[in-house]
């Protein structure tokens, strides 16, 4: 049994084609740590799946949700010394997934932070699986400020969906951070930044991988450039994340050139919309509130008191 306390965290909203097995596999592990359901007012049975599971629930208006006021939240709701959060659509691959995902934390002082591998869904296409495979691969390592001439702006990535935090070590930078998305990657810089290590474990991994249309790629970019805009933390260190995601485009296109070349056009097409969704979301704060509301993946933000 681990010295630490532990709280899974898991934010819904109508999550019932997920939920239960999700539940039912990490239940089914002996390792031991609480589980908490932060849901957004479903109304689908997502709360009856988790009573059902006699899973602790705690309801929060929809207009209340934001990325990383809940996630702080939940964090002080659960006042465990280790906290895991899990998103709805993060279905693990084994039973122990919390237990490998922790070890990092409870076995050395410094790492503060360790989040899992995502592999994509059984029948995922290229333009799902490939940034699992770009950015979630085969060994682990951990990661402190010293690396950022190694890694650059990968220094500070962190994954939301499958992610677990010593509270303590959240404390010392005053939790996460209300804001429009990202809210685990500025965690991860200013917790670096106070000399802690975050580690990559590849053996707790998750099937995680979505299907978006143009419109939502151009609309999920837009929300992570304005986020990044008004958090300047790892620009300020790293400055913009152009060459890693270059990079990505670069690995993507040659991929799709040699696996699937008739999707080509469309594997260019797609890297435009999320490179101008960026940069019209780094400069979003000129535009007009109806506008932003409409560019944005989460319209709700925009009206929310978080704004």
């Amino acid at each position: 049994m681990s010295q630490y306390s532990i709280g899974l965290v898991i934010p819904t909203k109508n999550a019932q084609a997920t939920l239960s097995e999700i539940l039912t596999m990490l239940k089914t592990s002996s390792f031991e740590f609480s589980i908490l359901i932060v849901d957004s007012s479903s109304d689908d049975s997502t709360v009856s799946i988790a009573n059902k599971h006699n899973i602790q629930v705690k309801i929060i208006p929809q207009a209340d949700f934001n990325h990383g006021a809940t996630r702080e939240y939940a964090r002080n709701l659960i006042n465990t010394d280790i906290v895991v959060f899990l998103t709805q659509d993060a279905i693990p691959v084994t039973v122990d997934l919390i237990e490998r995902l922790v070890k990092p934390l409870i076995e050395n002082d410094d790492v503060v932070i360790s989040y899992g591998r995502q592999i994509p869904h059984d029948g995922a296409d290229v333009f799902e699986a490939f940034p699992r495979e770009f950015n979630y691969q085969e060994y682990s390592h951990t990661r402190s400020i010293e690396d950022i001439d190694q890694y650059g702006v990968y220094t500070f990535f962190c994954s939301n969906s499958c992610a677990a935090y010593k509270n303590v070590a959240l404390n010392t930078v005053g939790g996460f951070q209300t804001t429009l998305t990202n809210e685990d990657y500025f965690t991860v810089a200013r917790l670096l930044q106070k000399g802690y290590k975050i580690a990559y474990v590849a053996d707790a991994v998750v099937k995680h991988s979505h299907s978006y249309t143009l419109c939502q790629e151009f609309q999920r970019y837009f929300d992570t450039g304005y986020a990044r805009a008004e958090n300047p933390i790892v620009q300020k260190l790293v400055g913009q994340a152009e060459s890693r995601g270059m990079g990505f485009i670069v690995a993507l296109l040659k991929k799709v050139w040699n696996d699937q070349p008739f999707l080509i056009f469309y594997a260019v097409v797609q890297s435009l919309i999320k490179w101008l969704g960026y940069r019209v979301g780094f400069y979003g704060s000129f535009l007009p509130l109806n506008v932003r509301k409409k560019l944005s993946q989460q319209s709700y933000y925009w009206s929310s008191k978080y704004y």
